[in-house]
């Protein structure tokens, strides 16, 4: 199985990228990881937000595969603890046979096709972040996952 992380726009603050490349290289040592980058729309001034989200929307399901297993970061989708991800991260392992792919949407959220598309939503909290910083948060929760699941010393109960 192949795990991507999708993400709408480029990473631009240099300490998320050097934390999200250390954290993804870490996650290598266990899973086949790897981000991609759809870019961001360009001349929005003149799209609502719905047709924001619309034209995103197009771009994510054009980066979609059959048979990949859909997981949006959404606020709407279910909260789990680190170990309990790890577990739900086990099962996914055993169960997708090609990719699952989880995707931060673009600023606006998801359009109906997006959501339509997934297979599940998953929530990182209930407070809010930037769409920066919930690849970081999301990237080293991928790693803890993996290093629970490991053994590693990187999750004390």
């Amino acid at each position: 199985m192949k795990t991507t992380l999708l993400v709408v726009g480029k990473t631009v603050e240099a300490h998320y990228i050097a934390a999200i490349n250390d954290y993804t290289q870490r996650t290598k040592r266990y899973i086949s990881f790897d981000i991609e980058v759809i870019p961001e729309l360009k001349n929005t001034k003149s799209l609502s937000a719905e047709q924001q989200k619309e034209k995103e929307g197009e771009l994510i399901c054009k980066a979609l595969q059959p048979g990949d297993f859909v997981v949006l970061l959404d606020e709407h989708g279910k909260e789990r603890r680190s170990i309990e991800f790890a577990d739900w991260m086990k099962h996914k392992m055993n169960t997708v046979n090609k990719r699952l792919i989880f995707i931060i949407g673009g600023p606006y959220g998801f359009s109906q096709s997006v959501y339509d598309r997934a297979n599940e939503k998953i929530s990182m909290s209930k407070m809010t972040f930037s769409h920066q910083m919930i690849r970081l948060i999301f990237v080293e929760q991928l790693y803890r996952a993996m290093n629970i699941l490991n053994g590693g010393p990187y999750h004390h109960e």
